[in-house]
């Protein structure tokens, strides 16, 4: 994460560099920030991550990240403060952020939240991602808001289909529009997948069941050669079989011990499995003991890809 937010953080304090009032403080920050990429080697995409200013001595310059990113950001903060406008942190993915790093973040951005200074985050994980930034620092919850997002009630996803229809003069049943709805479990990718198929299917307006059918066969084979088949190649042979004995059981979520009952096993000896598989982003636990895939459908993948009974061996 340092690495990757260097760069963007450079780029934001070169425009702040360029306000009378906040050059000074800028230039401070892009100070601290050559000592923060110095003293940690940042590297990016394999290239040291370096910056065309000389450290300040002292300011966060000592390689500890959870010392040095707070310093870092009140610097950039008091700048963008004097310039009378905000940083704002967009993140995705950050259920992939190691705990050490969370807690880093989370700290610079509790620091700034007491000096009052504009710096914010926005940021974007799997449900897990919650309970992993409690466990990284225990005021996180109180510090953030953590908004849900599932997937679309039926409503909002019969217009996500309907209106770029309308918008072309293309029509669609209310059966085919209720099918793809129900396929997709109104999740937002596959509602684009769905969509795109169905258009291709239809040989003219309105968009009918007949096509719907048909692009649902296409729709579920590029999703098993991408966006499954991605997740499915990163998992070892012992995550496979858990996701596959999670699968035999129906789209969940499922208690763990049912899992290890599917498995022949007992739970103790398949916690260190679900853990991996959470930290990979396959599942999720919605309640203690309970879990659940992170994406629909996917027990019908792994039913496809692992058929029979020769997985339990």
């Amino acid at each position: 994460m340092p690495a990757i937010l260097a760069p963007q953080l450079r780029i934001a304090l070169l425009r702040l560099s360029r306000n009378d009032q906040a050059k000074d403080l800028a230039t401070r920050a892009l100070r601290g920030l050559a000592g923060f990429a110095r003293a940690l080697k940042l590297k990016y995409q394999d290239i040291e991550v370096g910056l065309d200013f000389d450290p300040e001595p002292g300011l966060a310059d000592n390689g500890d990240l959870e010392n040095d990113l707070p310093d870092l950001f009140e610097a950039a903060g008091s700048a963008a403060r004097e310039a009378g406008t905000a940083l704002v942190l967009f993140l995705d993915e950050l259920q992939y952020v190691h705990e050490e790093q969370l807690a880093a973040l989370i700290t610079a951005l509790h620091r700034c939240a007491q000096r009052r200074l504009p710096v914010t985050m926005v940021g974007a994980g799997l449900p897990q991602l919650r309970g992993q930034m409690g466990l990284a620092k225990s005021y996180a919850e109180r510090l953030f808001d953590f908004p849900q997002i599932g997937p679309l009630p039926d409503e909002a996803a019969k217009t996500a289909i309907v209106k770029p229809l309308h918008d072309q003069g293309v029509g669609i049943d209310d059966g085919a529009l209720t099918a793809i709805v129900v396929e997709t479990h109104g999740y937002p990718y596959f509602i684009q997948e769905w969509g795109k198929q169905a258009w291709d299917a239809a040989s003219s307006s309105p968009i009918t069941a007949t096509d719907v059918e048909a692009a649902s066969k296409i729709s579920i084979a590029a999703l098993d050669e991408s966006f499954f088949r991605v997740r499915f190649d990163r998992l070892t042979p012992t995550e496979k079989r858990y996701m596959r004995a999670m699968a035999e059981l129906g789209p969940g979520p499922h208690r763990s011990g049912d899992i290890a009952d599917a498995l022949g096993r007992n739970v103790t000896s398949l916690g260190p499995t679900r853990s991996q598989l959470i930290a990979k982003g396959m599942i999720w636990s919605p309640n203690h003991g309970d879990t659940a895939f992170t994406v629909p459908l996917f027990d019908a993948f792994m039913r496809r890809i692992m058929p029979g009974a020769d997985w339990r061996s």
